[in-house]
C-alpha cells in the first residue's frame, strides 16, 4: 500500500469547488452552475474516505469502525455545532419571528444529518411551497455525506468477511461494492430527475453514486500503472474544462443531478486521477497554489458559514422580494472568510488533530455526542423562544371583509391604518391558516400525476360544482364549503399545486411542469365526462404558458390566453358553465412576516395595487375573458384591496399568509359577497 501523502491538488480542487458554490449563491450571473461544486465535494470525499479505509486494510487486515467514526467526528462535528448555534443566534436576532418553527426543525435535523430528507420532502409540499430559504439548507450536502460515512464502512466490513470467507481479490470485491452502490443510485438520479425533480436534488440516493465514483478510484488509483505524464496532463485540464463547463453554463432549468451531474462528477474523477502521477502536471498550475490551497484549507467552514450570513442579509439588506444585488452578496460571502478563519484555526482544526482525542477514539465518540447535541439544544432554544400567540378569542370585532360596504373604494375601513387593537390569524398562525375541505386539505402537490379528488355534500345534490386550477383557488375552498352547505350543493374538486387548468404546457419556475401537462389532460377529460358536473369555477396564479427557453414573456402570456380560451369553450360545449375567480393582487412582500416584524407599523406591510394587479393569473385572466364566449366571473378584488394602496389588515383580520395567497380567515369573511357573485353569474 502507498503511504497516505499530501495532495495539493486536491486542496485546490476544494477551492473549485467551494468558490463555486459561493459565486452561485452570492448570485453572480457567470456562476449560475455554480451549484455543481457540491458534487465535485462529493466525489473528493469519496476518494479521501475509502483511501483511508483502503490503507487501513491494508495495513491491519481490518477496518476499525471506532476508529473511523471517531475522525470523522473529530474533523465535521464541532465547526458544525459552532454554526448551528450562529445559526439559532442569528434567528433570534435577525430574522422574522414566523421562520422560526421551521428554522427550528432544520436545525434540529441539521444536527442530526437527516435535514436533507426533509427538505426532499418540503420540496413538494404544498403547504412549504411559499417558504423562504432556511439558513441551514445548505447542511443537506453535508447530510448526505454523512448517510454515506454510515452506510460506506458497514457495506465495507461485509464485503471483508465475503473476501475472506470466498478467499476473493480484495480490490474485486471493493469494486463490486462499489458497483452494488454506485450503479442503481445513478439509474435512479436519472429517472428520478425526470419523474421527480425536487425531491431527486435532495435524497441520498440519487448521490450516493457520485461519491462511489470517487471511492471507485480511490480503490483503483495507486493499484495501476502510473499515468504517463501526457495523460495526466489531458485528465487534469480536460477535467478542470468540465467542471467549468458546468459552472457557466448550467442553470436553474438544467435537470439535476441525473445525467447533466455526469460532467462535473467525472471531471472531478478526471482531475484527481491526473494527481497519482506524482509530479505536477498542468491542471497543478491552477491548483497547487498557496492562495487556492489556503482557500481549500478553509472550505469547511466557508460553506458552513456563507450560507446563513447570506440569509441574514437578505432580510435586513435585501429587496421586497428577498435577493440581494450582487455586489452586496459578493461583499457578504467575502465577509464569510473571516469566521470561517476563526472556526478553522480555533476549533476545527484543533480539535482534529488533539492528540488525546486520536490516541483514544471513545472521547472522540463522546465529542461527537456533544456537538450533536449542542445542535439540537440550539434548535429548542429557538423552537421554545417562539411567543405563544394572543390568548385573547376571536369575536365580532374580527369581521375582516365584512367592514366593508358596497362601495369597498370609499369605505374608511379599507383604509391603510398603522396599528390596531388585534390581528387574527396572528402572523405566527397565518401559515398554518389554510382553506380546507371537511377538514381536508385537498390540493395534489407540484409533482405527481395521478387525478385526486375530494367531494363535499349530497351524493343526490341538485346542483355540483367542480373547483378547479391551482393553489389560487384552492384558498377558497373555506368559502365555498359553507356556501355548500347553506344551498346544497355538491363539491368536487381538481385542484393541483403550480398547475392551472389549460390544454398547454405550463411554466413552472423557469422549466415547463411535465406533471401538470399530463393533469391537466385526466383533469379536462373527467371534467368533460362526469355530466353531473353543473359548474366549474377556476381560478389559477400563472400567467405564462411554456414555449421553450426562447421564447418570450409576451409570447407565453399570449399562449396562456389561447389555452385558457380554449378550455374554457370546451367545457362551456360539454354543457358546464364555466365561472372564473379573477386572481387577487400579489403583494411585492412577504405581508405575513412584515407583519410579524412591524405590527405598530402596518402602513410599512402595505403594496401598490396597480403595480401587482398584473403580476399574477390576471395577467392571463382578463385578456381571455374578452374573447371566451359565455365564460362568466367573479371578481373580488375590490375587497382585497378596496384602495390604491393594498392593506395588510382589513376589519382586524390578516388579509395575506405566505405568499400571495390569502388567509382562510380572511377568505371566511368573504363568503357573503362570493356567495352575492355566484348568484349573479350563474344560470
Amino acid at each position: 500500500m502507498d503511504a497516505q501523502r499530501f495532495r495539493g491538488d486536491i486542496q485546490g480542487l476544494r477551492a473549485v469547488a467551494v468558490l463555486a458554490v459561493l459565486g452561485f449563491h452570492a448570485g453572480l450571473p457567470f456562476m449560475s452552475g455554480g451549484f455543481v461544486g457540491v458534487d465535485v465535494f462529493f466525489v473528493i470525499s469519496g476518494f479521501l474516505i475509502t483511501g483511508l479505509i483502503d490503507r487501513e486494510i491494508g495495513r491491519t487486515g481490518r477496518l476499525s469502525l471506532t476508529r473511523f467514526w471517531a475522525r470523522r467526528a473529530r474533523r465535521l462535528l464541532p465547526a458544525t455545532a459552532v454554526v448551528l448555534g450562529a445559526v439559532a443566534a442569528i434567528t433570534l436576532i435577525v430574522l422574522p419571528v414566523t421562520r422560526w418553527p421551521a428554522i427550528a426543525w432544520d436545525i434540529a435535523t441539521s444536527a442530526l444529518y437527516v435535514v436533507n430528507w426533509r427538505l426532499a420532502d418540503e420540496s413538494v409540499n404544498y403547504l412549504a411551497s411559499d417558504d423562504a430559504p432556511s439558513p441551514v439548507q445548505h447542511f443537506w450536502s453535508l447530510a448526505v455525506e454523512e448517510q454515506f460515512y454510515v452506510v460506506w464502512p458497514l457495506l465495507i466490513l461485509v464485503l471483508l468477511w465475503l473476501q475472506r470467507r470466498f478467499r476473493l481479490s480484495i480490490t474485486r470485491v471493493l469494486m463490486g461494492g462499489i458497483a452494488v452502490i454506485g450503479i442503481p443510485s445513478l439509474i435512479w438520479s436519472i429517472y428520478l430527475t425526470e419523474t421527480s425533480p425536487g425531491p431527486a436534488y435532495f435524497v441520498s440516493t440519487t448521490r450516493l453514486w457520485e461519491l462511489a465514483v470517487g471511492a471507485a478510484l480511490a480503490i483503483v488509483a495507486h493499484r495501476l500503472p502510473r499515468l504517463p505524464v501526457a495523460w495526466a496532463h489531458a485528465l487534469g485540464v480536460g477535467g478542470l474544462a468540465a467542471i467549468a463547463v458546468a459552472v457557466l453554463t448550467y442553470d436553474s432549468t438544467t435537470p439535476f443531478p441525473g445525467t447533466a451531474a455526469l460532467l462535473p462528477t467525472l471531471g472531478a474523477a478526471a482531475v484527481i486521477a491526473a494527481g497519482t502521477v506524482g509530479r505536477r502536471t498542468m491542471a497543478d498550475l491552477v491548483l497547487d497554489t498557496p492562495v487556492m490551497r489556503d482557500i481549500g484549507t478553509l472550505s469547511y467552514s466557508l460553506y458552513l458559514w456563507h450560507w446563513p450570513l447570506l440569509i441574514a442579509a437578505a432580510v435586513m439588506w435585501g429587496g421586497d422580494d428577498g435577493t440581494l444585488p450582487v455586489t452586496t452578496g459578493v461583499m457578504v460571502v467575502g465577509f464569510s472568510v473571516v469566521p470561517a478563519w476563526l472556526t478553522y484555526r480555533l476549533v476545527e482544526a484543533p480539535i482534529h488533530h488533539a492528540k488525546l482525542l486520536v490516541r483514544l477514539p471513545g472521547w472522540a465518540a463522546v465529542l461527537g455526542l456533544g456537538c450533536t447535541a449542542i445542535g439540537v439544544a440550539a434548535a429548542l432554544v429557538v423552537s421554545q423562544s417562539v411567543p405563544a400567540p394572543p390568548s385573547y378569542a376571536v369575536t365580532s370585532q374580527a369581521q375582516g371583509a365584512a367592514v366593508l360596504d358596497e362601495d369597498p373604494d370609499e369605505d374608511p375601513d379599507g383604509e391603510v391604518v398603522d396599528s390596531v387593537e388585534f390581528i387574527t390569524p396572528t402572523a405566527l398562525e397565518a401559515p398554518d391558516d389554510v382553506a380546507r375541505l371537511d377538514g381536508e386539505l385537498c390540493i395534489s402537490d407540484i409533482e405527481g400525476t395521478e387525478l385526486e379528488s375530494c367531494t363535499f355534500g349530497p351524493a343526490g345534490a341538485d346542483t355540483t360544482v367542480a373547483i378547479v386550477g391551482d393553489s389560487k383557488m384552492h384558498q377558497w375552498l373555506t368559502a365555498f364549503q359553507r356556501i355548500a352547505e347553506e344551498r346544497g350543493w355538491r363539491i368536487v374538486t381538481y385542484l393541483k399545486s403550480g398547475c392551472p387548468m389549460i390544454s398547454g404546457d405550463v411554466r413552472f419556475e423557469d422549466d415547463v411542469n411535465k406533471d401538470c401537462t399530463q393533469y391537466n389532460e385526466s383533469r379536462y377529460e373527467a371534467l368533460r365526462d362526469d355530466d353531473s358536473i353543473d359548474y366549474v369555477l377556476t381560478s389559477q396564479v400563472a400567467s405564462q404558458s411554456y414555449l421553450g427557453p426562447d421564447a418570450s414573456d409576451a409570447e407565453e402570456n399570449d399562449a396562456m390566453v389561447d389555452d385558457l380560451v380554449g378550455v374554457w369553450e370546451g367545457l362551456e360545449e360539454a354543457g358546464r358553465q364555466v365561472v372564473v375567480m379573477l386572481d387577487n393582487p400579489n403583494p411585492s412582500l412577504d405581508v405575513m412576516e412584515c407583519v410579524a416584524e412591524h405590527p405598530d407599523e402596518l402602513s410599512e406591510c402595505t403594496f401598490s395595487r396597480a403595480d401587482r394587479e398584473q403580476i399574477g393569473g390576471g395577467a392571463a385572466q382578463l385578456p381571455a375573458l374578452e374573447r371566451a364566449d359565455g365564460v362568466s366571473a367573479v371578481d373580488l378584488r375590490d375587497y382585497i384591496c378596496p384602495r390604491d394602496t393594498c392593506p395588510a389588515v382589513i376589519g382586524n383580520v390578516l388579509v395575506y399568509r405566505r405568499g400571495s395567497h390569502l388567509t382562510a380567515t380572511y377568505v371566511s369573511t368573504l363568503t357573503p359577497r362570493l356567495d352575492e357573485a355566484l348568484m349573479e353569474v350563474m344560470r
